[in-house]
């Protein structure tokens, strides 16, 4: 089969499903909002659950919802009837998925869910179902074809289903006040939590790994003190840990330009006043932005008083993921 014939066959896909996707539009209705507001006052846990490929699908929507701020997990509805069942209380609410609505070992567990008084929510294909008639609310990801040309793999009904939960996560992010601190706390191993929950303190060079030097020292001093901390510059500070200003590489260029005595001149006739300090409470991300904006490669790390507690460089935030 030719590479143009591929092509055809995959845009087919993709825009049989995009018609289907583009249809939810009409189903975000009182409905759907009956929906998040009783997930929004569940006061025990969203439990999802779906056979085969919905199975799939609901195991997703229950782990973007838990990432989310609804703390949610997946049953499997075969394993639900020889025990799992016992993981849902009267608490919790329960979305189903099923693209016919039939799904024999989600009606098996039905009448049980029903029984302890937790309120479904369905997600079907199918408005006139049993899955969808049985539910507190029912919600409808019907597609009117599947992208697959047999009309059996479903390709357009898992995606509208997935994308219905997606609506129904997000929606209830924006109703919680859910913050990006907020979900960096439940992906800490990620960029992402590098980036929310990394603070300058966690990586700032602190004591005696500070480059130091006082007002009256030599420039070819302070070359030394840069060389042995290897940051790259050095903080100029009174006797009071007071930050004066501060001496780069970029310093050092300029000031060469300027055909100075090295081993006589003084460091505090080059340094760069009035330079930027940063607090040790600040994000690190925030400190990479600003060290972007600014076109320098390090900053130092001050307190309330404008006393040097800290320095660091584009070296740090890369070693610590944050770039």
């Amino acid at each position: 089969m030719a590479q143009t014939d591929f092509k055809k066959l995959g845009l087919a896909v993709v825009e049989t499903e995009l018609a289907s996707v583009s249809i939810l539009k009409q189903r975000i209705d009182d409905n759907f909002s009956r929906a998040c507001e009783l997930l929004l006052n569940c006061q025990g846990r969203i439990v999802v659950t779906g056979m085969g490929k919905s199975g799939h699908i609901a195991g997703k929507i229950a782990a973007t919802l838990a990432s989310t701020g609804s703390p949610a997990f997946f049953v499997h509805p075969g394993e639900a009837s020889h025990g799992d069942l016992g993981m849902i209380t009267s608490k919790d609410v329960v979305i189903a998925l099923s693209n016919s609505g039939n799904t024999a070992e989600l009606l098996t567990i039905v009448p049980i869910i029903k029984r302890l008084g937790v309120p479904l929510i369905s997600m079907t294909g199918n408005a006139k179902s049993p899955l969808a008639t049985e539910a507190t609310i029912a919600l409808d990801v019907g597609v009117a074809q599947e992208a697959c040309p047999l009309g059996l793999a479903p390709t357009s009904s898992t995606t509208v289903a997935l994308v219905m939960g997606d609506a129904l996560a997000v929606a209830l992010l924006q109703a919680r006040g859910f913050t990006e601190e907020d979900f960096a706390l439940s992906h800490p191993g990620g960029s992402l939590g590098r980036r929310l929950l990394l603070h300058v303190a966690d990586i700032m060079h602190t004591g005696d790994a500070m480059p130091t030097v006082k007002p009256e020292a030599t420039i070819s001093a302070a070359l030394l003190e840069m060389s042995s901390k290897g940051l790259g510059m050095t903080a100029i500070i009174d006797h009071a840990q007071r930050v004066l200003g501060i001496f780069t590489d970029g310093d050092l260029r300029r000031t060469l330009d300027k055909n100075l005595d090295l081993k006589m001149a003084k460091i505090e006739q080059v340094m760069t006043r009035n330079c930027i300090t940063v607090d040790a409470h600040d994000l690190a991300a925030k400190i990479l932005k600003l060290m972007e904006d600014h076109k320098i490669n390090g900053v130092l790390v001050t307190d309330q008083d404008d006393r040097l507690i800290g320095a660091l460089n584009m070296h740090d935030l890369l070693r610590a993921g944050v770039v």
